[in-house]
């Protein structure tokens, strides 16, 4: 015979397969429309949650930051459909409407995707109204609910890309965006385990708060430059082609701590932001250049750098012969050498706006400073491999950089021996990321190996680990090789 507790259990799990369904169908019904209902409470909770949050989910997922977002916010919504299934009968119907009305707030925080996911939101509020009322018992109706909302799942994920090739097929029209041609060398050709000269898009690392990249059509869109100027513009891609250039520069993100992979090389096409700015014509009294995204996200850069060429920044539409990808920042982004990505300037850009001091940019309002953050020299071991030509050997490689001064030295160490210079390879641009390779005699056992990176500025890379909140990573890659 079933207790009421057994009875209670069974009812907990038949409405947590309830949040199933409701967040499956309200992922399709904003999907169908190009929305996701999933990623915009991730976004919102992106944008709430404490940094020391932000930055350990950094740190534990890596590169896979944006999944494990989506898991969290999958399972934080079923196990608050658990919680009020719980609840006596008469007051999970009200919760249920509560959560739904809370879940189409949040989705007004999103401005590209308010509608699509505001109905996505109401359908889910409606079957979790419907399914709580009575809780689904017994395993066939709990396996009933879970399976129609991973159906439901699934098919939105099968609409987002539909939208997403249907994007691509539009950005594809649009052409070469500078002519990248044959891979550039430097010398270094052949050697095993090192980056490539030039980063391939798909290899670039991502690094933003947007869990999916906004869609946009190349055809509609125009980018603004107003506020505190002489002439607004307003200009199409095409108008944006005529005048860009090619340009070779490493980005790096500001997480990027020693030795990982969250930097970039790329051949970059864009319009110098010196030439827009001569267009425009800035007040008097304008001193900063806000970069604003579709979604309201802004970063902004001090004007008088940008226009004296101290920082030399571009409004970027092309990377290796090819307009942007989405997830890249298409259909225009702003980039600085020299400065961490976080810093350099949005992607997905609707306007360029002049103003004042008085504006506030989204990581500012976040705990971070507002002053530059520069990106510092580093050098990464890429790979150690048992020489092959000399028996005894270790052969060690890897990149540096040190925008936008360019790297003059890299050096390595075993041990706490002396440090020792390696052998560089051909520079691309003083911006851009610099190879390496050299080769070491090492006896048997193992033996601790560190790189640094000397900038032509003088700057020698800082020694000392430090984590990126608040100014920024710093510290040796260390690695250990048996021999």
């Amino acid at each position: 015979m079933r207790t009421d507790e057994d009875r209670n259990k069974g009812g907990v799990l038949g409405a947590a397969a309830v949040g199933v369904a409701a967040l499956g169908l309200g992922e399709a019904v904003a999907a169908a429309r190009g929305g996701s209902l999933i990623d915009t409470i991730g976004r919102v909770l992106i944008d709430t949650v404490p940094i020391p949050v932000v930055e350990a989910t950094v740190v534990i997922s890596g590169r896979h930051d944006k999944a494990a977002t989506r898991t969290g916010v999958g399972a934080g919504v079923v196990a608050a459909t658990a919680g009020i299934g719980a609840l006596p009968q008469r007051i999970r119907v009200p919760a249920a409407a509560a959560a739904g009305i809370a879940a189409g707030a949040l989705a007004t925080r999103q401005p590209t995707r308010s509608a699509s996911t505001v109905l996505g939101a109401v359908a889910a509020s409606g079957v979790l109204a419907a399914g709580l009322r009575k809780r689904p018992r017994g395993l066939l109706g709990t396996l009933g609910w879970s399976l129609v909302g991973a159906g439901l799942l699934a098919a939105a994920q099968t609409l987002q890309k539909d939208h997403d090739r249907k994007q691509d097929n539009a950005i594809r029209r649009l052409g070469a965006m500078g002519a990248l041609g044959a891979v550039p060398e430097d010398g270094l050709e052949g050697e095993a385990g090192l980056s490539a000269l030039v980063t391939p898009a798909h290899k670039m690392y991502v690094a933003d708060i947007s869990l999916r990249a906004p869609r946009i059509d190349p055809n509609r869109w125009r980018l603004s430059v107003k506020g505190m100027v002489a002439h607004t513009l307003r200009l199409s891609m095409d108008e944006l082609v005529a005048d860009a250039v090619e340009f070779d520069a490493v980005m790096v993100c500001v997480h990027n701590r020693a030795g990982e992979g969250r930097a970039a090389n790329a051949r970059w096409f864009g319009v110098p932001l010196t030439d827009l700015l001569k267009h425009a014509i800035p007040d008097s009294g304008a001193t900063r250049l806000v970069t604003r995204a579709v979604d309201g996200y802004t970063i902004s850069l001090p004007l008088e750098a940008l226009r004296s060429g101290e920082l030399p920044g571009y409004l970027v539409i092309g990377m290796n012969g090819e307009p942007l990808t989405p997830a890249h920042g298409f259909p225009a982004r702003v980039f600085v050498p020299g400065l961490y990505g976080q810093y350099t300037g949005a992607k997905w850009l609707t306007e360029l706006e002049l103003t004042d001091d008085s504006h506030s940019d989204y990581w500012v309002k976040r705990g971070w400073t507002r002053e530059l953050l520069r990106v510092h020299p580093h050098a990464r071991i890429d790979s150690t491999v048992p020489g092959r030509e000399i028996a005894g050997t270790t052969s060690v490689a890897g990149v540096a950089w040190a925008p936008p001064h360019g790297v003059d030295a890299v050096e390595i160490r075993v041990g706490q021996e002396d440090w020792q210079p390696v052998e560089l390879g051909s520079e691309l641009s003083s911006s851009a990321w610099r190879r390496w390779r050299t080769t070491l005699k090492l006896p048997a056992g193992a033996h601790t190996l560190q790189v640094r990176a000397i900038s032509r500025s003088g700057q020698i890379q800082d020694g000392v680990d430090r984590p990126p909140f608040p100014v920024g990573p710093t510290g040796l890659h260390t690695v250990t090789v048996d021999v």
